[in-house]
This record gives structure tokens, C-alpha cells and sequence, in this order.
């Protein structure tokens, strides 16, 4: 059974709006622009010299159509044929919401706050890990919708795993529409899921494929096979989201020292040269279409070989990705990571540690930016609102200081003069509702009235807070006409199969 609280007449707890908040912090230079370019041109001698092998005949076909050079399954590509492609990618564009209030803007210095994606496991702190469940993915769903810092769902947050694998991506689907008004991601895996989304798109949306290949409103996440693969469902996938004006974000698994060189560099030029094949594929396809990249570099612990993240060499990569994004024009996508298993400490900067370098490497989409655990092996009920709030607080910072005369407070400075203190003067009392970042679960108080409180812990207090959001959500209605026909297709899509394991 889901845990769900009844509706309380408590107050409703303070967030920031929603809304994307504009850098206006710059990214960092991690590394030279000497460095990037010698990346760059590393990246195209892997491609022209070693090539990529493309497991789908489709794919293969169209890169030779293209100009690649095809031997069996390698296509290798001349620095020429790919600075080509790259010219078509635009550097800035918009992904529609079901609420056009949720529409979003990725590039330029937009951000977007995604939840997490994929996971098997489901864990919170009164039952632990375990399999999800359909009930309990659509609490997370609503979680998602309530809190306001997240501003698009990550591509469900964790599989129910009571329901026929062939078929489970179709109740995710609907669950997606139906409770949520903010874009939510869809899943790429072959060509009939794929288009499975597109057509469940299409119905949430009101609008037609051919409406929506102009507008997109869906993002799907194309993962390569490092050391330079691609296989079958992610080339069907990234095709089928091309031919309909949908996003494609190419994003290598480049763990340095397992399927990546262990230095630094060379798993930047391996995450280089996979993601620039997965984008001129992209324009291949159709030429304009929006892509991003995807910088996924992290390293593995050399002792056990297990994954590694929120690492500073994670933090490094995140921002020398950004710089490669930028060097070949295409918008740049992120994450929040940890290898914690607990909601603990290490969970916590962990994911500052990723935050801080996504944040500095100017990502424009960070995805799993709340609720990721276990190396991506789980969704964290507790661990959704910690990151929120984190990411809460990197909003704020963003938040311009201004200079303006009433802001430089020269006339309360006078007034209050040597030794004295600034509560009673009307430029606070004017000011002070709203002057200062209000968390969600930081606890400020003094310590024994901390300890009065009950001496309640980080994750004492999102355990506490997560249902109290669950309690504050109100379902944004689907037209009865558009619930009627996704239920109606859902059900024949089933009684046709589905949609089988690639």
C-alpha cells in the first residue's frame, strides 16, 4: 500500500515560485581554451581515425548517405562531415508544457531542475529500499508536481515493478500526463516505446505529431555504449525522436577507468567523440532539430571498481563538459549524483560536490537533480527533499544583488549609527518577509530549542515534510475528452503488446 496522509488544514509550506532562475553567475574555465581545443581536435581524430561502431543498419545507412565512411559495422567520420552537422544545432529553445506556465527555455543561461530517472528501487526512511510499486511512482509524481524548484520530470522516477515489463512504460506514460502539468521526459529505449511516448504526448497535449514536431514538448535521454558503441534501441530511439522534432540528449556512461581511458583527459576525449557522433546523427535525421550534450564523466574506486560520483574528479569533468558544449555550440546537460546509501553526510555532499561543478559548468539541463541514491539505483523519497532544498539555496544565489539607493541603505545606516542594531528601522520592517532565503528543512533554531523539538535530525525532518507536501497536492485535471481517449489507447496498446524488451 502507498502511504498517503489525509488532507490537513496546516499551513502550506513556503517555497520559492516556480520559474527558472537566469545565471548570472558565469561559468568556469576549469581548463584553457588550449585544452578544450586540444580535446576537440583528439575527439575528431577518434572519429576519423577509429570510428564509432552503430550496431542499427538504419543508422549506418544514414551516416554513409552523409558522407561517413562505412566498414561493416565501424563508421568513421571526417572532421569536415562532422563541424558540417554541427552548424544546423540550435543554441537555445523550448520544450511545452500540458500548463504553458511550465514551458521551459534550455540554453543561453536557463537552467533546468529535472527529478530523478530510471531507477529499480524506491527507498524512504520508515521502510527502506525496495521495489516500486505503480501507487507509490505516482506519490513520487506528485511530490514532483508540488515542489517548485523541480521544474521537469526526470522520465519516471523509478520502475513499478509489479506491472509486465512490455507494457509498464505505457502506465507510466499515463501517470506522467495525468498527474502532472510540468514536462515531464519520456524513454527511448527502441522504436516502439519511443513512439509510444510521442503518441501519449500527442493525446496529453491536444496537439498533432505534426504540431508538436515545431513545438516540442518531450526529451528523451540516448545513452552510447562507451567505449564508442552504439547499439540498437538507443539508435532506433534517437532516429524515431529526431524524425519528430523531439530532444535527444546524447550522453555517454564514460567512467573513467572502467569503460573510459583513467586519465582525465582521455575520458574527456572518449565522452567527446561519442557525443558528437550521437549529435550530427541527430541532424542528419532533420537538420535544426534541438540536442543536447550530455556530460556524464565520473570515475571508478580503483579498489572495488564500483562507480564513483559527486567526486571532484565528477566536479572537474562537469565543468570542462560545459566548456566542450560550448566550444561546439550545443546546449549542455548535467546531473546530481552520489554513491551514498544512506540519506546521510556523504549523500549530502556528494550531491553538493555535483551540484557545484554542474552549476559552474553552465549546464543547462541538470538531470537527477533530486532524489538520486545508490549510484542511480534508487529514488529517495527523503533524499527528493534534501536536493530540493539544495537546489533551492542555488537559486538564491543566483539572485542578482542590487545597488540601488534604497538597497545601499545609507539613511538606515545613519539612523541607527554607532553600537546599535538594524530590527526596528522601517528599512528593515519594509524589507524583512522577504529579504532572506526561507529553507524547507534546514533547522536554525537555538539548540535546546532544537533539542525541545525533539532533536530531529536532516532526514528526520524530510521524512516529516515529504507527506505534508503529498497532503498540499491538487491534481491539475486532464480535459475529460483527452483522459477518455489516453485511457482508450493505453488499454489498446496493451491488448497489442506493448512494447517488447530490446
Amino acid at each position: 500500500m502507498s502511504r498517503r496522509p489525509e488532507r490537513s488544514r496546516q499551513a502550506a509550506v513556503q517555497q520559492r515560485p516556480f520559474g527558472q532562475v537566469p545565471r548570472h553567475i558565469g561559468p568556469v574555465e576549469a581548463i584553457s581554451a588550449d585544452q578544450v581545443e586540444a580535446i576537440h581536435q583528439a575527439a575528431l581524430t577518434v572519429l576519423r581515425d577509429t570510428g564509432m561502431r552503430v550496431l542499427e543498419d538504419g543508422a549506418r545507412d544514414r551516416f554513409r548517405d552523409a558522407g561517413g565512411k562505412v566498414d561493416g559495422q565501424m563508421v568513421r567520420f571526417d572532421p569536415e562531415m562532422v563541424e558540417e552537422h554541427l552548424k544546423t544545432v540550435p543554441a537555445r529553445f523550448t520544450l511545452a508544457a500540458r500548463n504553458p506556465l511550465h514551458n521551459l527555455t534550455l540554453g543561453g543561461a536557463d537552467t533546468v531542475f529535472a527529478s530523478v530517472g530510471g531507477p529499480a528501487y524506491v527507498m524512504d526512511l520508515q521502510r527502506g529500499r525496495r521495489e516500486g510499486t505503480l501507487s507509490e511512482m505516482e506519490d513520487y509524481l506528485r511530490l514532483v508536481q508540488v515542489l517548485n524548484v523541480i521544474q521537469q520530470e526526470g522520465g519516471g522516477p523509478f520502475e513499478p515493478m509489479e506491472l509486465p515489463a512490455h507494457t509498464r512504460h505505457l502506465d507510466i506514460y499515463s501517470s506522467q500526463i495525468r498527474l502532472l502539468d510540468k514536462n515531464w521526459q519520456t524513454q527511448t529505449l527502441g522504436r516502439r516505446r519511443t513512439l509510444d511516448g510521442l503518441e501519449a504526448a500527442q493525446l496529453g497535449m491536444g496537439q498533432s505529431l505534426e504540431y508538436m514536431a515545431e513545438n516540442p514538448c518531450l526529451l528523451g535521454i540516448i545513452n552510447t555504449n562507451s567505449p564508442l558503441q552504439l547499439d540498437i534501441p538507443m539508435c532506433e530511439g534517437l532516429i524515431t525522436m529526431a524524425e519528430h522534432g523531439q530532444v535527444n540528449v546524447i550522453t555517454p556512461f564514460t567512467l573513467s577507468g572502467a569503460m573510459a581511458p583513467v586519465s582525465l583527459a582521455g575520458a574527456l576525449v572518449l565522452q567527446h567523440a561519442e557525443a558528437l557522433a550521437g549529435i550530427i546523427l541527430t541532424q542528419i535525421v532533420r537538420p535544426g532539430v534541438p540536442v543536447m550534450y550530455g556530460g556524464f564523466t565520473s570515475n571508478v574506486d580503483m579498489l572495488s571498481g564500483s562507480p564513483a560520483f559527486g567526486t571532484p574528479e565528477y566536479s572537474i569533468c562537469s565543468m570542462a563538459s560545459g566548456q566542450l558544449a560550448r566550444r561546439i555550440g550545443v546546449p549542455f546537460r548535467s546531473s546530481n549524483v552520489t554513491s551514498a546509501n544512506a540519506v546521510d553526510a556523504q549523500a549530502a555532499y556528494e550531491s553538493m560536490m555535483s551540484l557545484w561543478g554542474v552549476m559552474l559548468g553552465g549546464a543547462h539541463l541538470v538531470n537527477h537533480a533530486a532524489g538520486w541514491m545508490h549510484g542511480g539505483l534508487t529514488a529517495s523519497f527523503e533524499k527528493l527533499i534534501l536536493d530540493a532544498e539544495m537546489l533551492q539555496m542555488l537559486q538564491a544565489m543566483q539572485q542578482p544583488v542590487s545597488t540601488d539607493p534604497s538597497e545601499l541603505a545609507l539613511q538606515a545606516i545613519a539612523e541607527v549609527g554607532p553600537g546599535g542594531h538594524f530590527f526596528g528601522t522601517s528599512h528593515t520592517l519594509e524589507r524583512y518577509r522577504e529579504a532572506f532565503h526561507k529553507p524547507l528543512i534546514s533547522d536554525w533554531t537555538a539548540h535546546e530549542a532544537w533539542k525541545a523539538g525533539g532533536s530531529l535530525g536532516t532526514v528526520e525532518r524530510a521524512s516529516a515534510l515529504w507527506p505534508k507536501l503529498l497532503a498540499e497536492y491538487q491534481e491539475p485535471k486532464l480535459p475529460e475528452d483527452r483522459a477518455e481517449e489516453l485511457a482508450a489507447w493505453v488499454t489498446k496498446r496493451k491488448a497489442e503488446g506493448g512494447a517488447p524488451m530490446n
